[in-house]
Protein backbone atom coordinates (compact mmCIF):
# COMPACT_ATOMS: atom_id res chain seq x y z
CA UNK A 1 0.00 0.00 0.00
CA UNK A 2 2.78 2.39 0.96
CA UNK A 3 4.71 1.44 -2.19
CA UNK A 4 1.66 2.14 -4.37
CA UNK A 5 1.17 5.51 -2.71
CA UNK A 6 4.83 6.36 -3.23
CA UNK A 7 4.61 5.42 -6.90
CA UNK A 8 1.53 7.61 -7.34
CA UNK A 9 3.21 10.56 -5.64
CA UNK A 10 6.35 10.21 -7.80
CA UNK A 11 4.22 9.87 -10.95
CA UNK A 12 2.31 13.04 -10.08
CA UNK A 13 5.58 14.86 -9.46
CA UNK A 14 6.95 13.73 -12.81
CA UNK A 15 3.82 14.89 -14.64
CA UNK A 16 3.92 18.30 -12.98
CA UNK A 17 7.70 18.50 -12.79
CA UNK A 18 8.06 20.78 -15.80
CA UNK A 19 5.91 23.50 -14.29
CA UNK A 20 7.56 23.12 -10.89
CA UNK A 21 11.03 23.26 -12.42
CA UNK A 22 10.24 26.31 -14.51
CA UNK A 23 8.85 28.18 -11.51
CA UNK A 24 12.05 27.44 -9.59
CA UNK A 25 14.50 28.02 -12.43
CA UNK A 26 13.20 30.93 -14.50
CA UNK A 27 12.22 34.42 -13.35
CA UNK A 28 11.43 36.22 -16.60
CA UNK A 29 10.80 39.93 -16.56
CA UNK A 30 8.68 41.14 -19.44
CA UNK A 31 9.51 44.80 -18.95
CA UNK A 32 11.23 46.68 -21.74
CA UNK A 33 13.88 49.27 -20.84
CA UNK A 34 12.92 52.86 -21.49
CA UNK A 35 14.74 55.02 -24.01
CA UNK A 36 16.01 57.07 -21.08
CA UNK A 37 17.54 54.06 -19.32
CA UNK A 38 19.14 52.87 -22.55
CA UNK A 39 20.73 56.28 -23.05
CA UNK A 40 21.91 56.33 -19.43
CA UNK A 41 23.59 52.94 -19.88
CA UNK A 42 24.90 53.85 -23.34
CA UNK A 43 23.38 50.77 -24.99
CA UNK A 44 20.97 50.17 -27.86
CA UNK A 45 18.95 47.21 -29.19
CA UNK A 46 20.73 44.58 -31.27
CA UNK A 47 19.85 43.54 -34.09
CA UNK A 48 16.84 45.65 -34.86
CA UNK A 49 14.54 47.83 -32.80
CA UNK A 50 13.26 47.73 -29.24
CA UNK A 51 10.23 45.79 -30.43
CA UNK A 52 12.26 43.26 -32.46
CA UNK A 53 15.65 42.58 -30.94
CA UNK A 54 18.01 39.80 -29.78
CA UNK A 55 19.88 41.79 -27.16
CA UNK A 56 21.79 45.01 -26.58
CA UNK A 57 25.10 46.46 -27.64
CA UNK A 58 27.07 49.65 -26.95
CA UNK A 59 25.37 52.69 -28.47
CA UNK A 60 28.69 53.88 -29.90
CA UNK A 61 29.84 50.80 -31.80
CA UNK A 62 33.43 50.88 -32.96
CA UNK A 63 34.90 49.20 -36.01
CA UNK A 64 38.12 47.55 -34.78
CA UNK A 65 37.97 45.57 -31.54
CA UNK A 66 39.80 42.79 -29.73
CA UNK A 67 36.84 40.55 -30.48
CA UNK A 68 33.16 40.07 -29.76
CA UNK A 69 31.82 38.77 -26.46
CA UNK A 70 28.26 37.45 -26.27
CA UNK A 71 27.01 37.54 -22.68
CA UNK A 72 24.21 35.29 -21.42
CA UNK A 73 22.75 36.51 -18.16
CA UNK A 74 21.31 34.77 -15.10
CA UNK A 75 17.73 33.70 -14.53
CA UNK A 76 16.46 37.00 -13.10
CA UNK A 77 16.07 40.44 -14.65
CA UNK A 78 16.85 41.10 -18.29
CA UNK A 79 19.82 41.59 -20.58
CA UNK A 80 19.49 45.35 -20.26
CA UNK A 81 20.26 45.01 -16.53
CA UNK A 82 23.75 43.77 -17.42
CA UNK A 83 25.07 46.94 -19.02
CA UNK A 84 28.05 46.71 -16.66
CA UNK A 85 29.52 44.04 -18.96
CA UNK A 86 29.45 46.49 -21.86
CA UNK A 87 31.21 49.13 -19.81
CA UNK A 88 33.85 46.91 -18.19
CA UNK A 89 34.74 44.85 -21.25
CA UNK A 90 34.28 47.70 -23.71
CA UNK A 91 36.98 49.59 -21.83
CA UNK A 92 39.31 46.70 -22.69
CA UNK A 93 38.48 46.95 -26.37
CA UNK A 94 35.83 44.25 -26.73
CA UNK A 95 32.48 44.49 -28.48
CA UNK A 96 29.84 43.12 -26.09
CA UNK A 97 26.42 41.78 -27.03
CA UNK A 98 24.02 41.32 -24.13
CA UNK A 99 21.95 38.42 -25.41
CA UNK A 100 18.30 38.23 -24.38
CA UNK A 101 16.30 35.04 -23.85
CA UNK A 102 12.84 34.21 -25.20
CA UNK A 103 10.09 35.42 -22.84
CA UNK A 104 12.48 37.90 -21.21
CA UNK A 105 12.42 41.63 -21.80
CA UNK A 106 9.33 41.49 -23.97
CA UNK A 107 10.71 38.91 -26.41
CA UNK A 108 8.38 36.21 -27.65
CA UNK A 109 9.03 32.49 -27.37
CA UNK A 110 9.09 29.73 -24.80
CA UNK A 111 10.95 29.14 -21.58
CA UNK A 112 13.28 26.19 -21.33
CA UNK A 113 16.71 24.85 -22.24
CA UNK A 114 15.84 23.85 -25.80
CA UNK A 115 14.28 27.23 -26.65
CA UNK A 116 17.09 29.17 -24.96
CA UNK A 117 19.92 27.21 -26.58
CA UNK A 118 18.34 27.34 -30.06
CA UNK A 119 17.84 31.10 -29.75
CA UNK A 120 21.32 31.65 -28.32
CA UNK A 121 22.89 29.60 -31.12
CA UNK A 122 21.20 31.83 -33.67
CA UNK A 123 22.47 34.92 -31.85
CA UNK A 124 26.01 33.51 -31.95
CA UNK A 125 25.67 32.71 -35.65
CA UNK A 126 24.42 36.18 -36.50
CA UNK A 127 27.21 37.79 -34.49
CA UNK A 128 29.81 35.69 -36.28
CA UNK A 129 28.37 36.54 -39.70
CA UNK A 130 28.39 40.24 -38.87
CA UNK A 131 31.62 40.62 -36.92
CA UNK A 132 33.76 37.55 -37.61
CA UNK A 133 36.53 36.26 -35.37
CA UNK A 134 37.49 36.15 -32.58
CA UNK A 135 34.27 35.29 -30.79
CA UNK A 136 33.85 34.62 -27.07
CA UNK A 137 30.88 33.67 -24.93
CA UNK A 138 30.27 34.69 -21.34
CA UNK A 139 27.81 33.00 -19.03
CA UNK A 140 26.51 34.15 -15.68
CA UNK A 141 24.80 31.57 -13.43
CA UNK A 142 22.00 30.10 -15.60
CA UNK A 143 23.74 31.74 -18.56
CA UNK A 144 26.69 29.40 -18.00
CA UNK A 145 24.38 26.53 -18.93
CA UNK A 146 23.30 28.34 -22.07
CA UNK A 147 26.87 29.26 -23.02
CA UNK A 148 28.16 25.72 -22.48
CA UNK A 149 25.34 24.19 -24.54
CA UNK A 150 25.91 26.67 -27.37
CA UNK A 151 29.62 25.80 -27.37
CA UNK A 152 28.64 22.19 -27.98
CA UNK A 153 25.85 22.79 -30.51
CA UNK A 154 27.08 25.63 -32.70
CA UNK A 155 29.17 25.20 -35.84
CA UNK A 156 30.64 28.66 -35.25
CA UNK A 157 34.17 28.75 -33.86
CA UNK A 158 34.16 29.98 -30.27
CA UNK A 159 37.64 31.01 -29.19
CA UNK A 160 37.07 31.18 -25.45
CA UNK A 161 34.47 30.90 -22.70
CA UNK A 162 34.08 32.82 -19.44
CA UNK A 163 31.77 31.22 -16.84
CA UNK A 164 30.80 33.22 -13.76
CA UNK A 165 29.26 31.39 -10.76
CA UNK A 166 28.56 28.23 -12.77
CA UNK A 167 27.42 24.75 -11.81
CA UNK A 168 28.62 21.36 -12.95
CA UNK A 169 25.19 19.91 -13.75
CA UNK A 170 21.75 21.21 -12.89
CA UNK A 171 20.89 17.76 -11.54
CA UNK A 172 23.78 17.97 -9.08
CA UNK A 173 22.63 21.36 -7.78
CA UNK A 174 18.99 20.25 -7.57
CA UNK A 175 19.87 17.02 -5.75
CA UNK A 176 21.86 18.94 -3.14
CA UNK A 177 18.91 21.24 -2.49
CA UNK A 178 16.24 18.53 -2.59
CA UNK A 179 18.08 15.40 -1.38
CA UNK A 180 14.93 13.34 -0.83
CA UNK A 181 13.40 13.90 -4.27
CA UNK A 182 14.08 11.86 -7.44
CA UNK A 183 15.39 14.93 -9.24
CA UNK A 184 16.75 12.92 -12.19
CA UNK A 185 13.16 11.97 -13.00
CA UNK A 186 11.74 15.43 -12.40
CA UNK A 187 14.16 17.55 -14.41
CA UNK A 188 13.21 18.32 -17.98
CA UNK A 189 16.04 20.79 -18.49
CA UNK A 190 19.51 19.40 -17.80
CA UNK A 191 22.06 22.14 -18.42
CA UNK A 192 24.87 19.60 -18.14
CA UNK A 193 27.91 21.86 -18.28
CA UNK A 194 30.30 18.99 -17.66
CA UNK A 195 29.00 17.02 -20.63
CA UNK A 196 28.56 20.02 -22.90
CA UNK A 197 32.13 21.26 -22.40
CA UNK A 198 33.74 17.84 -22.58
CA UNK A 199 34.87 18.25 -26.18
CA UNK A 200 35.55 22.00 -26.18
CA UNK A 201 39.12 22.75 -27.24
CA UNK A 202 39.26 26.50 -26.64
CA UNK A 203 40.11 28.35 -23.45
CA UNK A 204 37.80 28.31 -20.44
CA UNK A 205 37.87 30.67 -17.46
CA UNK A 206 35.80 29.67 -14.43
CA UNK A 207 34.88 32.25 -11.79
CA UNK A 208 33.53 31.09 -8.46
CA UNK A 209 32.19 33.06 -5.50
CA UNK A 210 33.62 31.86 -2.18
CA UNK A 211 30.42 32.62 -0.27
CA UNK A 212 27.94 31.65 -2.96
CA UNK A 213 24.68 30.92 -1.17
CA UNK A 214 22.75 29.97 -4.32
CA UNK A 215 25.21 27.67 -6.12
CA UNK A 216 27.83 26.58 -3.57
CA UNK A 217 31.33 26.95 -4.93
CA UNK A 218 31.94 23.19 -4.87
CA UNK A 219 29.85 23.03 -8.06
CA UNK A 220 32.20 25.48 -9.79
CA UNK A 221 35.18 23.49 -8.51
CA UNK A 222 33.66 20.23 -9.75
CA UNK A 223 33.07 21.77 -13.16
CA UNK A 224 36.62 23.09 -13.33
CA UNK A 225 38.09 19.73 -12.35
CA UNK A 226 36.05 18.01 -15.07
CA UNK A 227 37.57 20.14 -17.84
CA UNK A 228 40.27 17.92 -19.26
CA UNK A 229 40.31 18.90 -22.93
CA UNK A 230 40.71 22.68 -22.74
CA UNK A 231 43.19 25.19 -21.44
CA UNK A 232 41.58 26.36 -18.22
CA UNK A 233 42.03 28.69 -15.28
CA UNK A 234 39.87 29.40 -12.26
CA UNK A 235 39.40 32.59 -10.27
CA UNK A 236 37.77 32.49 -6.83
CA UNK A 237 36.37 35.72 -5.41
CA UNK A 238 36.61 34.70 -1.78
CA UNK A 239 34.37 37.29 -0.13
CA UNK A 240 31.66 37.32 -2.79
CA UNK A 241 28.19 35.81 -2.80
CA UNK A 242 26.20 34.73 -5.83
CA UNK A 243 24.78 38.15 -6.63
CA UNK A 244 27.37 40.63 -5.34
CA UNK A 245 30.59 39.38 -6.95
CA UNK A 246 30.76 42.52 -9.09
CA UNK A 247 31.52 44.57 -5.96
CA UNK A 248 34.85 42.79 -5.48
CA UNK A 249 36.49 43.19 -8.88
CA UNK A 250 37.96 45.97 -11.00
CA UNK A 251 39.36 46.68 -14.45
CA UNK A 252 42.65 44.95 -13.61
CA UNK A 253 40.76 41.78 -12.70
CA UNK A 254 38.74 41.86 -15.92
CA UNK A 255 41.92 42.35 -17.92
CA UNK A 256 43.58 39.36 -16.30
CA UNK A 257 40.60 37.12 -17.05
CA UNK A 258 40.19 38.28 -20.64
CA UNK A 259 43.92 38.09 -21.32
CA UNK A 260 43.67 34.41 -20.50
CA UNK A 261 40.43 33.78 -22.39
CA UNK A 262 41.75 35.55 -25.50
CA UNK A 263 45.14 33.81 -25.25
CA UNK A 264 47.03 37.06 -24.71
CA UNK A 265 48.25 35.76 -21.35
CA UNK A 266 51.46 33.78 -21.58
CA UNK A 267 51.05 32.36 -18.07
CA UNK A 268 50.50 28.73 -17.20
CA UNK A 269 47.02 27.32 -17.71
CA UNK A 270 45.27 24.98 -15.26
CA UNK A 271 45.86 27.25 -12.29
CA UNK A 272 43.59 28.66 -9.61
CA UNK A 273 43.68 32.25 -8.47
CA UNK A 274 42.01 33.91 -5.48
CA UNK A 275 40.77 37.47 -5.21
Amino acid sequence: MILKLFIRVVAAMILSGCNIQYRLLYYPSSSLPSEESLRADNIKPWQSSITDYRGFIAANEVGHTNGTIIAFHGNGGTAADRAFYVKALGTLGYRVILAEYPRYGGRKGELGEKAFVNDASETVRLAFVKYGEPLFVLGESLGCGVAAAVAKETSVKIDGILLITPWDTLASVAQSKFPFLPVQLLLKDRYDNVGNLKSFKGRIAVVGAGRDEVIPIRHANDLYNSLTGAAKRMWTIEAAGHNNWLMFINTTWWKGVMDFVSNNDKGVADTKKKT
